[in-house]
């Protein structure tokens, strides 16, 4: 007796696929706003995207134009939300536009660190032996370095300016990614679905691309959503010092250390941009320990 099974046609498998994915993004979104802590990080985060996209849209005045009849006007004054700086600038405006910078540099950090890092620690934990003992050396002797001052001997060698911040915090800090990646690996490695590769025939590459890497974008993901908030404050703290964007870009970094010989007489000109920097920070984490939290099947207890 021949049992026919019913056949699935491609348009089927397309409705399904397209039903799967929306059933992932109403879980996502679900589970998001069961956490007060998530949905606030979520929340900071899309204004922050939104203000870094559409900024320069919706300043009222532009960032960089001194108006020296203006200076040093205290919040809400003379249509002023923020107040002004020393030279006479809106710093409602330059906070907005700072926020661009921010997100740059937080994003573009994360994704060459990342990479770089991911790479590293794939290559290590995996293949072992000599390569492993050199690469994990030289992951120690920069992590025996203090991240800051690592990267503010970077900057001083290859310059100030954006693009070379987000060089000098992306060599400080793909060592990070190393590390992570290369545990993860070593962990992967016993498991029973690799043996089971192993003793069935499979390739090392095929191994690694069909069953290593596919496993590490959780932990990769967790991790960056992390990173994020640290190179953000990272690079205020290097531009506070003078070696990062420099004025007169609108960066929170270079805005408080532009405002630091006012504190006492004009106190708005490093309150608001410390206030932007902490509540951006304060949102990446808050979204990224929800992350850890629901994608980390430990802390899940699975």
């Amino acid at each position: 007796m021949t049992v026919k099974y019913p056949e699935v046609t491609h348009a089927e498998n397309t409705q399904q696929l397209k039903i799967n994915k929306k059933s992932a993004v109403a879980t996502f979104f679900s589970n998001l706003m069961r956490s007060w802590t998530g949905s606030i990080g979520f929340f900071i985060i899309v204004i922050l995207l939104f203000i870094s996209i559409f900024g320069q849209w919706i300043v009222p005045y532009d960032p960089l134009i001194a108006d020296f009849s203006k200076k040093l006007l205290s919040p809400m004054t003379d249509g002023h939300l923020l107040g002004t700086d020393q030279l006479g600038r809106d710093i409602f405006s330059r906070i907005v536009l700072g926020a661009k910078v921010s997100v740059i540099i937080g994003v573009t950090t994360v994704l060459i660190a990342g990479i770089f890092g991911t790479i590293v620690g794939i290559i290590s934990g995996y293949f072992r032996g000599w390569i492993d003992v050199i690469l994990m050396r030289i992951v120690d002797v920069q992590l025996s370095f203090p991240f800051i001052l690592l990267v503010l001997v970077i900057n001083a060698i290859i310059g100030s300016g954006l693009r070379n911040i987000i060089i000098s915090l992306a060599i400080g800090g793909w060592v990070i990614f190393a590390r992570v990646i290369r545990s993860e690996v070593l962990a992967l490695r016993e498991k029973e679905f690799i043996t089971a590769c192993v003793a069935t025939g499979v390739s090392r590459i095929g191994i690694l691309f069909k069953h290593i890497l596919p496993n590490l974008f959780t932990p990769i993901i967790i991790l960056s959503s992390l990173q994020i908030g640290t190179y953000i404050i990272a690079e205020a703290s290097i531009s506070f010092l003078g070696f990062g964007v420099q004025p007169p870009e609108p960066a929170w970094g270079n805005m408080l250390n532009e405002g630091k010989d006012y504190i006492f007489s004009s106190w708005w000109l490093i309150t608001f941009p410390g206030i932007a920097i902490m509540i951006t920070a304060l949102g990446v984490n808050l979204f990224g320990d929800w992350l850890r939290d629901t994608l980390d099947p430990e802390l899940k207890g699975e």
